[in-house]
């Protein structure tokens, strides 16, 4: 199986370089792969704790931790790895950590050259991160090496009678912090006793983002004594259904919506289908903003204090691969509506479960349900209770990695 695997690895690697002529975002990811080593040619002779995130959605789990490990312990060099560019592209300057590069492919050879360079004193995976050449070589040298907020599911090959390779894999963590109890139960049933239930550092950091929110004057002005609806994320199949409503509902609320692509095309094909007085975020002014009944948000970076806005938040997603991030919400005490493509998303269940969040498949759902909660207080205090029940798992993870 290691043989498949390692085949499986030189696929990969070749399906990109040939896809990297067509995309441009695998075309970062090929082009940063063959800048890795020149970026880690800086860690030679220094000994780095060593952090790995996917994507930016593992990033933001991984935050907490290394801005406590940045404060508590500064003499500590720190390395951080991507292996998407929508993660590495947004956070390659990243100021709390000393070196930031793609994590070059799970080749045999590139894992050995990888490990000289960086001569890790701990690693850090992050969620769903199972590289098994990586894995393997920390724990022949005898790397401390740990898996934190991660989820697991009885679908997954380590619960497979056939998933002997990947069950051993798991067996290279020196401990594994999980963010419930049935992935607790899941690998204790497979022979795995280094697991605690760590929550999932997300809470902290949604919880530190709204503490350092900033004060937009734009958004204060546009919201002041209104019924606001705060949609972040959207994807165009939430915006047929919201465009909708806040055309036919202008009159009891307002909407402020954040979508997920701001190119100027989709901007300008989203105003298009307005049918009420709005504003451009970037080209607006307070005056003029508190007149309109949607602002447009076509900028990124402000979505997490937009949210102190709202009374509502609709999160984009649920119509297409998945819901973003319901918790930059909920942490406002605000109730939480999305699509229905939530089943990977175990915050969204969760939500669901005490009453602070909502799933709707219909305009007509989303209609009743929107206008339902502007005066639904115990929603919004659900939600809120909710993210403040969950705070604290960077306390407990980073004691048992770093205060041993």
């Amino acid at each position: 199986m290691h043989f498949l695997y390692n085949i499986g690895i030189r696929l990969m690697q070749g399906y990109v370089a040939v896809a990297a002529l067509f995309s441009a975002k695998l075309r970062a990811r090929h082009r940063g792969d063959a800048q890795a080593f020149d970026a880690l040619e800086r860690c030679r002779g220094e000994r780095y704790v060593w952090f790995h995130a996917a994507s930016l959605g593992e990033f933001e789990q991984a935050r907490p931790m290394i801005e406590r490990l940045r404060k508590q312990q500064p003499d500590r060099k720190i390395l951080l790895t991507f292996f998407s560019p929508s993660g590495y592209e947004i956070r390659k300057n990243y100021a709390c950590v000393d070196v930031v590069c793609y994590l070059p492919f799970d080749t045999p050879f590139n894992v050995r050259r990888f490990l000289d360079l960086v001569n890790p004193s701990q690693a850090i995976f992050v969620k769903y991160e199972f590289w098994a050449n990586y894995l393997l070589e920390l724990h022949r040298r005898q790397v401390p090496t740990y898996l934190i907020s991660s989820i697991f599911r009885e679908k997954q090959l380590f619960f497979k009678p056939y998933g002997g390779f990947f069950r051993s894999l798991l067996h290279c963590y020196t401990h594994i912090f999980v963010q419930d109890e049935a992935s607790k139960r899941l690998l204790e049933n497979i022979g795995l006793e280094r697991v605690t239930i760590g929550d999932d550092t997300r809470f902290d950091r949604v919880s530190d983002i709204a503490a350092a929110a900033r004060q937009l004057p734009i958004a204060e002005a546009f919201a002041r004594n209104s019924n606001v609806l705060v949609v972040g994320s959207s994807w165009e199949p939430d915006e047929d259904l919201l465009v909708r409503y806040i055309n036919a509902n202008q009159d009891i609320c307002k909407m402020i919506i954040a979508p997920h692509v701001v190119s100027s095309k989709h901007i300008e094909s989203l105003c298009e289908k307005l049918r009420c007085n709005f504003v451009l975020y970037t080209q607006t002014t307070p005056d003029e903003a508190a007149k309109a009944h949607c602002l447009v948000v076509d900028t990124i970076g402000v979505l997490a204090s937009l949210y102190q806005y709202g009374r509502v938040a609709y999160i984009g997603g649920g119509f297409g691969v998945g819901i973003h991030n319901t918790l930059e919400a909920a942490v406002w005490g605000m109730p939480v509506v999305f699509g229905p493509n939530y089943r990977k998303f175990r915050e969204a269940h969760d939500l669901i479960a005490c009453g602070g969040g909502f799933s709707i498949r219909s305009y007509r759902q989303l209609e009743d349900l929107v206008t339902a909660l502007f005066n639904d207080h115990e929603a919004a205090r659900h939600a809120s209770d909710y993210v403040k029940q969950h705070v604290g798992a960077t306390d407990k993870i980073f004691g048992m990695i770093f205060d041993n």
